[in-house]
């Protein structure tokens, strides 16, 4: 997948990089056995690598505590092997496995297929019993190989110590990443699909199939029908994507163990854990939802960092366009900061783990806004250490949509007002960035197509000129304004269909610069609602067409410093393709639709209906 890969080489180089900038090792790091095939409890077995730190080449004697990656990815990648050595010089033993279906593993492999825990499971306690090793198991690992993790500690395996979750661990695929407010994550699991198969296919045929058969071309036709698309060459891909896009009420699907961690909270280990994201991460929602749900019902130390960074980069001072500034990188990352967290927990060393703050966050905005060197607009940002989620004395302030575009305080006052706008199916809005993976560019963007865009046309105006984007602004603050914390927006709206989308993105707008003459709209996080889920997601209800309906759109948490003379922006629509999947307006079974309609579309912000969002503001800690 031509996203993963970036990803990837991203993460290599810095492993590599900072393994070579570390003080020396102890030891030597010996490969001590490869494609060990380790029995599962239904006989399937898997492929994992063993890595032993040693002298002079020969294995240490004694037992040490063991670090284990699960990955979808090759175990035998460069970055992986990589971080196996670079762990095992330390004084552990360090085991990387392909999951089930995968590379040398046997079995059948599916997205998020529930045996992942019981597979994770069976390997921790096989591990624990060897006899160089301790029963005391951490594991680590970014995107899938943090959902492994997970996907082990909701089994509470005895021998498993710690976690170190780094952007991943599925806290509800219904609501983020797989689906979210009923709407299908297109441009995420589509591109993953086509470009794993791709990736590690042993067929010719099929590999060239895929090299033209890009997932870009198949973004415009769907739903996919079974039989009838690219994926159809691998049955097993095609089945977990053709559910996930057709099994839409969350149901008994949605909460097995390896799509979903808030049903099974209480039955998890109750040990350290590290739960990491960015605010431009396809996990930074369930990140916080994680590390806020586990906090209330476990007693072991628990932390929560969140920084600016896109899916796997933090170790990058940028998310898109935007830069923070050399803060906003991780002091020691990955190796140091790894090899601290393991070192305490796993073999009780005091590594400044102990003192670390419970939520460390970082705050984006507080930049000039001018253009660095790489062309990006330099924003800026700080940290800030907290023990509490929500921040402790959030003023968690409603500022209203008004008639005249106005985003107030103060509520309306009287009447009814309405915009109503027209949603064709057929004319999405296209995405610019935001907080998720996969095939599409994500991060902060100016909100204006360009060519780079899947779905942008000339001229490539900015997406408040379009006719289905309703735009609401505050007048140029007159004070810094700090926001951090959960987003909700509370919209009142009718449609001429029977279903429709609404979707809602909060834009920290520059005014126009020496550097930025036509200004900057960052986009900062969104979502999206699809009408039939507005009051429950395990039932559909179709509207009346013309009645007027509740919904409530919750972007991801985010943490910026709108500056004075910068204006708070919301806009709303009905579309953002192909991040998420169209909505035909027809009202038919999702994924399974043969036509579409337009839908007049109307947003309600008077006095009877006022629509807002709620942004939690805080008190600056510069």
């Amino acid at each position: 997948m031509k996203a993963s890969v970036i990803v990837t080489a991203a993460m290599i180089a810095a492993w590599v990089a900072s393994a070579t900038a570390q003080s020396t090792a102890p030891y030597d790091a010996v490969l001590y056995q490869s494609d060990v095939m380790v029995p599962m409890r239904d006989g399937v077995k898997l492929a994992i690598d063993i890595y032993r730190p040693a002298r002079g080449g020969q294995p240490l004697s004694e037992r040490l505590p063991v670090l284990l990656q699960r990955t979808p990815y090759s175990k035998t990648g460069e970055g992986l092997s990589q971080q196996a050595k670079y762990f095992a010089s330390h004084g552990y033993v360090v085991a990387v496995m392909d999951t089930r279906g995968r590379y040398k593993s046997e079995g059948v492999f599916s997205k998020y297929y529930e045996y992942d825990a019981y597979d994770g499971y069976d390997t921790i306690e096989w591990l624990a019993k060897l006899p160089y090793a301790q029963a005391a198991v951490g594991m680590w690992g970014t995107s899938y190989g943090a959902h492994t993790q997970a996907d082990a500690a909701k089994l509470n395996p005895p021998s498993l110590k710690t976690l170190v979750l780094n952007m991943g661990g599925l806290s509800n695929g219904w609501e983020q990443k797989v689906r979210s407010g009923g709407a299908f994550e297109l441009g995420q699991q589509l591109g993953w699909a086509f470009g794993q198969l791709q990736e590690d296919s042993r067929d010719p045929v099929v590999q060239a199939l895929l090299a033209k058969e890009t997932v870009e071309d198949w973004f415009a036709a769907m739903p996919l029908r079974k039989g009838l698309n690219p994926l159809s060459v691998a049955p097993n891909f095609e089945d977990y994507v053709l559910e996930m896009i057709t099994r839409s009420d969350y149901d008994e699907y949605w909460k097995e163990l390896g799509v979903n961690w808030v049903e099974h909270y209480d039955k998890t280990a109750d040990i350290p854990m590290i739960h990491i994201s960015g605010w431009y991460d396809t996990y930074a929602g369930g990140t916080i939802d994680n590390y806020v749900g586990l906090s209330k019902r476990k007693r072991s130390p628990r932390n929560l960092l969140m920084g600016p960074w896109t899916h796997g980069g933090n170790g990058r001072s940028f998310a898109g366009s935007v830069d923070f500034g050399p803060e906003a990188t991780l002091p020691g990352w990955p190796g140091e900061f790894h090899l601290r967290w393991f070192d305490h927990y796993l073999k009780g060393k005091a590594t400044g783990v102990e003192n670390m703050p419970a939520i460390r966050l970082f705050v984006m905005g507080t930049g000039d806004g001018h253009k660095d060197r790489s062309g990006r607009l330099f924003h800026g940002g700080y940290w800030r250490d907290e023990t509490a989620w929500p921040l402790t004395g959030t003023r968690f302030t409603k500022y209203y949509f008004h008639a005249d575009a106005s985003l107030r305080t103060a509520p309306p006052a009287e009447g009814a007002e309405s915009t109503t706008f027209l949603y064709d199916p057929r004319r999405p809005v296209p995405t610019i960035g935001g907080s998720f993976s996969g095939a599409l560019p994500s991060g902060a963007y100016d909100q204006r197509e360009h060519e780079d865009f899947y779905g942008s046309t000339a001229p490539y105006l900015p997406l408040k000129t379009r006719s289905d984007v309703v735009v609401f602004q505050t007048e140029p603050l007159t004070q810094d304004v700090e926001v951090v914390g959960p987003i909700v927006v509370t919209l009142y709206a009718s449609s001429s269909a029977v279903d429709t989308d609404f979707t809602a993105k909060l834009i920290d707008v520059y005014p126009p610069s020496e550097h930025f003459p036509t200004g900057f709209d960052m986009n900062l996080t969104d979502d999206i609602i699809r009408a039939r889920y507005r009051n429950s997601p395990e039932r559909q209800e179709l509207m009346q067409p013309g009645r007027v309906y509740t919904f409530t759109i919750t972007p991801f948490p985010t943490a910026n410093v709108f500056k004075r003379g910068h204006r708070i922006r919301v806009d709303i629509s009905s579309s953002n393709f192909p991040r998420f999947d169209v909505n035909p307006n027809t009202g038919e079974p999702l994924g399974r639709h043969r036509g579409t309609i337009t839908a007049n579309n109307t947003i309600y912000h008077g006095a009877a209906y006022p629509s807002h969002i709620e942004l939690p503001i805080v008190a600056t800690k510069r």
